[in-house]
C-alpha cells in the first residue's frame, strides 16, 4: 500500500502551490509541467513493467538527496508499482503522489530540475507510432509513399 506523505498540492493557472510542513510554496508553470510529466512517466514505466529502468532514472533524480531520502524514494517506487499491479492504487493516485514527492524534492534541491526534466521526457517504455494516410497513384511498388519501380511477376522485365 502506498505511504501517505505529509504534503498537499494545489494547482493554479500559471503556478502550482505546494504545502510542505505548514508552508505554502509557489512553483512556476514550467516546473509544474516538468514535474507532472515526470510523474506521468513514472506511472508509464510501472505499467510497462520497466521498474529497473525507472529505479535507475529515479536514482539520478534523487542523487542530491540524503541516502535515507533516496532509499525511501526507491522503496516508494517498489510499493507503488506493486500497488498498481495489484489494483490497490489507481494510476491517477500514484501520479499525484509522485507529483507531490517530486515538487517537494525540487523545492529542497532546485539543482534536480534537469534530472526531473529528463524523467519527464523519457518514453516510459512505449514507442511512439505515426499514423497517416497514403495515396498511391500510378504503377509500381510504393513503400512509404515512394515509387520503387515496377513489379515483375513472371519471366520478362517489368514495363513500369
Amino acid at each position: 500500500m502506498p505511504v501517505n506523505l505529509p504534503f498537499a498540492a494545489f494547482s493554479g493557472e500559471s503556478y502550482a502551490m505546494l504545502g510542505v510542513g505548514g508552508f505554502l510554496l509557489m512553483i512556476d508553470e514550467a516546473a509544474t509541467a516538468v514535474v507532472t510529466g515526470a510523474a506521468g512517466n513514472i506511472v508509464a514505466y510501472m505499467l510497462s513493467g520497466r521498474i529497473d529502468a525507472l529505479r535507475e532514472l529515479c536514482a539520478r533524480v534523487f542523487r542530491h538527496a540524503t541516502a535515507q531520502e533516496r532509499a525511501e524514494a526507491l522503496h516508494a517506487l517498489d510499493q507503488d508499482s506493486a500497488a498498481l499491479a495489484h489494483g490497490e492504487a489507481t494510476q491517477t493516485a500514484i501520479a499525484a503522489r509522485w507529483s507531490v514527492l517530486l515538487f517537494s524534492h525540487l523545492v529542497e534541491h532546485p539543482q534536480a530540475r534537469e534530472e526531473i526534466g529528463v524523467l519527464a521526457g523519457a518514453q516510459g517504455g512505449f514507442k511512439s507510432v505515426r499514423i497517416g494516410s497514403q495515396h498511391n497513384h500510378g504503377s509500381g511498388t510504393f513503400i512509404g509513399g515512394d515509387n520503387y519501380g515496377g513489379v515483375n511477376s513472371g519471366g520478362g522485365p517489368s514495363t513500369a
